[in-house]
């Protein structure tokens, strides 16, 4: 179970207010288990090294650029290999596995405003989550712009399959639903015009 805690800091300049909320969240990880994470609050060091420093042992991260590129913890020197530049930032999502178990936290800003995240092109797989610490249903509360054909991944031990339908505009067998910190691959339909996963956020 994902936990969040939000703080709110005020700050005033000029007649110019800013409102950030930071917060946390938990995602557990079973020892020897592929787990879809996803960073839903923005630092100032979106990489695999600034997220986890520390590791932990035996760990090891792959991100999808057309393939699975893989990142290795070592516990002795503390350091990421073959490097920890690589980025996970909010709306991106990895998939981890860990020699033990384990659970990563998650701390930083939750982002507000006009949320842009954007998505690959038509028929080509990405890997994407919500850009918000939001748990919900793909479409109806995390807004994602549902089009004809476009398939979801999401992992539970291997890939369960969600297809949209543009003429009953459902999704099949039914539409997904995310936990805080998970992440899925998504593929656009043929001829998809959404470029981008668009949303307005605000914490009330």
């Amino acid at each position: 179970a994902a936990a969040l805690a939000a703080g709110l800091a005020t700050a005033v300049a000029q007649n110019v207010y800013s409102l950030n909320v930071v917060g946390y969240y938990n995602v557990p990880v079973a020892a020897d288990q592929y787990v879809m994470i996803a960073n839903q609050l923005n630092t100032t060091n979106n990489t695999l090294a600034g997220l986890f420093p520390n590791g932990p042992a035996g760990v090891s991260v792959l991100k999808w650029s057309g393939g699975w590129d893989a990142y290795y913890f070592d516990d002795l020197d503390l350091v990421w290999y073959p490097n920890g530049n690589a980025t996970l930032n909010p709306g991106e999502a990895a998939v981890i596995r860990s020699d033990s178990a384990t659970t990563l936290t998650f701390v930083g800003e939750v982002l507000q405003g006009n949320l842009i995240n954007p998505l690959p092109a038509a028929e080509v797989y990405g890997a994407r989550a919500s850009m918000v610490p939001q748990a919900g249903l793909l479409a109806t509360d995390l807004k994602f712009p549902s089009e004809a054909n476009d398939a979801i991944l999401k992992w539970n031990g291997g890939w369960n399959s969600y297809t949209f339908d543009d003429l009953d505009l459902v999704w099949y067998p039914n539409e997904p639903s995310f936990a805080v910190g998970e992440g899925f691959m998504v593929l656009k339909g043929a001829g998809a015009t959404a470029t981008a996963w668009t949303r307005n956020f605000t914490v009330q």
